[in-house]
């Protein structure tokens, strides 16, 4: 979802930066049809260090001209995987990746319970967050402790829950619950995707679903949630999440 609708954004002429911050490193794979990019961990230690590394090495340019980096993490089972996050933010600072960009994209998984990739929202380098959801219950608990994560860091930094995405799973009363946990999490649900198979064919090209089926009604879908973001922006909220007890 993260994927199309920046391509979405990119269409509207959003200049955009993806960086990639879960260590399997395939949050630019339909931007730029490939299979996995190089992370700049793995790049870093191939080349001795980070300081080794120019701009170019580690930022690939793909469809609609989104710039694409991918942080990367350790072998399963070792170190800290919040690492990649924290080395590549720096990196792409001092590099100035940043400028002239309307979008920077932090794609991160969503159990935030490493503190590592919770760096874009401690360190106030994430502005909005949406979070990305179904109506299944682990995905929705989940959207509860990112948005704990969100209300810990608010008040110090300015970041804010931008609000849910859907991602239908066709579960019974889908829509109700997403629309019943935005309403308890104070924030809005922006939009329901609908589940579409071209999704899926799509992916197995390596491409995002505006590139593969551009007329296709799924495309629309990724363009009016895309818009939405876009006119969303500045209205974030500080989350109100709902207690264990």
């Amino acid at each position: 979802t993260s994927q199309n609708t920046l391509a979405a954004l990119a269409e509207m002429g959003q200049k955009i930066l993806i960086v990639g911050c879960d260590p399997k490193a395939d949050s630019t794979r339909l931007i730029l049809h490939a299979k996995a990019q190089d992370t700049i961990l793995s790049l870093a230690a191939s080349a001795g260090s980070v300081e080794d590394l120019e701009l170019e090495d580690v930022m690939k340019v793909g469809y609609q001209d989104i710039r694409c980096v991918e942080s990367g993490g350790p072998e399963p089972g070792v170190g800290c995987a919040g690492r990649g996050v924290i080395t590549s933010i720096n990196f792409l600072e001092e590099n100035g990746a940043y400028e002239n960009i309307d979008y920077v994209s932090y794609d991160v998984l969503g159990d935030v319970v490493c503190g590592g990739f919770a760096m874009p929202i401690r360190e106030n380098k994430a502005q909005e967050i949406y979070i990305v959801m179904s109506g299944e219950m682990m995905a929705m608990y989940a959207a509860n402790n990112i948005s704990k994560g969100i209300l810990k860091y608010a008040n110090s930094g300015g970041v804010r829950l931008g609000g849910l995405i859907c991602n239908e799973r066709q579960t019974d009363k889908e829509l109700e619950l997403a629309e019943a946990l935005a309403k308890k999490l104070g924030t809005q649900l922006i939009y329901f995707v609908p589940r579409d198979n071209v999704v899926q064919h799509a992916e197995l090209r390596r491409m995002t679903v505006l590139e593969y089926a551009p007329d296709s009604k799924q495309a629309d879908h990724y363009r009016k949630l895309a818009a939405k973001v876009h006119n969303n922006g500045g209205k974030g909220i500080i989350p109100t999440p709902i207690s264990m007890d």
